[in-house]
């Protein structure tokens, strides 16, 4: 049951770039961010009636790093770059959580954790190989999106917030809040939102929004942040699979190599990982309801 929620996250953030092409290509990314994060934050805060779960410089910490900045980085990647390219980059996750721990906490990577991540960056190598159209911009941000959600992880197994549901929305809630200002400035008044907006606004807010961050905070507690990123490894498969069988997009062959290495990572992961089991502390709790 774990892993069926960890997976969840991946597979409805790879569905943003779907998302965007389909529905949401003439919003602006930046108040894009905004109706993903505090829509979502508020409709959990509805649900769950919570206060703050950290101390608030804590709460204002993870909520820059991992819903301002990720967000308005991740639709700028999202805005310019095909689904596989922006889903591929994020899936550097792994190396980059294991770079930050070194850094700020000492920790040498395990070979094999290392082994796996650079088997994916070799997929990624693969999938963004001179002939793919790449604006560099978005790939950029893409990757400082990754940065950010690292360090953010980081924090959040280490100050082990009880309510994971709480810390969701208000993070969500916060963050949205944050990015108002940006998307004022960067893009001016919010313009008004068309009925063929609508379908994508809905799957964006309520499953790869507040679904999804859910599963994801949750996961990082349940299963630790290493395993999880691993696991995100199926954001690019879904951006892959969805950007060519919905918005026809097309991959060369050593494209299809690269997609098959990250795979390969996975698979390995999961292998070598059998018989070990999450540790599951009691602070994790499930979807709340209204009593």
């Amino acid at each position: 049951m774990h892993y069926l929620i960890a997976v969840l996250a991946p597979i409805f953030w790879g569905s943003t770039y779907s998302a965007v092409a389909l529905f949401l290509a003439d919003l602006s990314p930046y108040w894009m961010a905004v109706w993903r994060a505090l829509p979502a934050g508020l409709l959990m805060l509805l649900i769950s009636r919570r206060g703050l779960p950290l101390s608030v410089p804590r709460m204002l910490a993870v909520s820059f790093f991992n819903i301002a900045a990720f967000f308005l980085l991740l639709f700028v990647a999202a805005y310019r770059l095909p689904g596989a390219v922006a889903g591929t980059l994020g899936a550097t996750l792994p190396l980059v959580l294991m770079l930050l721990q070194w850094l700020t906490e000492g920790k040498r990577p395990q070979l094999k954790m290392l082994m796996l991540a650079l088997l994916g960056l070799a997929g990624v190598g693969l999938l963004l190989n001179p002939s793919t159209d790449i604006d560099w911009v978005g790939a950029g941000a893409m990757l400082a999106a990754t940065v950010f959600v690292a360090q953010s992880t980081l924090w959040m197994k280490r100050w082990e917030a009880k309510d994971i549901f709480g810390l969701t929305a208000w993070q969500l809630v916060i963050g949205g809040v944050m990015l108002i200002p940006f998307a004022w400035l960067l893009a001016g008044p919010p313009q008004a939102i068309s009925l063929h907006a609508v379908p994508g606004l809905i799957w964006v807010i309520v499953l790869n929004t507040a679904v999804g961050y859910w599963a994801y905070i949750r996961s990082i507690t349940v299963l630790g942040p290493n395993r999880q990123s691993i696991i995100m490894f199926l954001n690019p498969l879904t951006a892959v699979t969805l950007g060519v069988l919905w918005v026809n997009e097309t991959l060369q062959p050593m494209q299809w190599v690269g997609i098959g290495l990250i795979l390969a990572s996975l698979v390995w992961m999961k292998w070598s990982d059998r018989g070990v089991r999450p540790v599951v502390k009691q602070a994790v709790e499930p979807l709340p309801v209204n009593r």
